[in-house]
């Protein structure tokens, strides 16, 4: 008689597994039970929320995001905006105060205009000591003027350190000047750095040059080019002009206010200008 094939099955599972499974499920019933008769007090719940608003700046209008909030009240459906979310949580408590404080402008531009002033013109005077501190420490500060406004910081050159008299040719000895300021502009400017040349009054006798206007003009574009050449400025925030004679910053009647009047200027703008 021909044996039958025996056939091959799994190991047994332990008993206890089944016992367990089942305490389990009458577990979950137990707390799923007590949950539904339990209640929630809402009055603990708001001050709850509203403490965390005030600490974290997490909610944006204390209990009420718990129920009509972005993240919870709409479920699943608002996930895609949950990094904008965050993204702006995470800036929320830096400009709470001046959020506060441009609220009651609310119909005033002015003074809101006022406000944000004053912030770049605290934001450019620490930049401008900032500058002054490296220009200190490069040995420059009888060849460089640092000064501010709410716009930008300056940096000042007389003409006679960079340029020989009605001459737009860099000279060779300047050009250690310029690649220290090359230096500071890449480590402290992130907007627009406008180069400008000024002139005095006296009318310049040149072939190459017909007026004061275009001498500055070909000054402030020598500058340019040096620092697009030996730096690495992103080109797109670069720009020159020449002022002539049209922006004294001396009395031109004197040979020291005419040497004065004679520079170059490189502003690095505040970015929320």
């Amino acid at each position: 008689m021909a044996k039958k094939r025996r056939e091959e099955s799994g190991p047994v599972p332990a008993t206890w597994i089944s016992t367990f499974s089942d305490l389990m499920n009458l577990l979950l019933c137990f707390f799923v039970m007590l949950f539904s008769m339990s209640t929630m007090d809402e009055a603990k719940l708001k001050e709850v929320v509203a403490s965390m608003n005030s600490s974290f700046s997490i909610f944006e209008a204390g209990a009420t995001s718990i129920g009509e909030g972005i993240l919870i009240s709409n479920g699943v459906s608002q996930l895609n905006e949950l990094s904008e979310y965050i993204n702006s949580t995470g800036k929320t408590a830096e400009s709470d105060n001046d959020a506060s404080e441009l609220e009651q402008y609310d119909n005033d531009p002015q003074g809101i205009k006022e406000i944000l002033e004053e912030q770049q013109l605290q934001d450019n005077e620490a930049l401008a000591e900032t500058i002054e501190e490296a220009v200190s420490e490069s040995g420059m500060s009888d060849q460089i003027e640092v000064s501010f406004t709410a716009q930008y910081v300056q940096l000042s050159m007389k003409g006679a350190i960079l340029f020989d008299s009605g001459s737009a040719e860099i000279k060779e000895e300047s050009t250690s000047v310029l690649d220290k300021v090359g230096v500071i502009l890449e480590r402290y400017s992130n907007g627009i750095i406008e180069i400008e040349g000024h002139t005095d009054n006296v009318p310049i006798s040149s072939s190459e040059y017909a007026d004061n206007e275009e001498l500055s003009s070909a000054r402030a574009l020598s500058v340019f080019y040096y620092l697009l050449e030996n730096t690495n400025l992103d080109p797109v925030n670069l720009k020159h002009a020449g002022m002539g004679q049209r922006v004294p910053i001396a009395d031109n009647s004197t040979a020291e206010g005419r040497s004065k009047n004679r520079r170059v200027e490189i502003r690095i703008y505040n970015s929320a200008s």
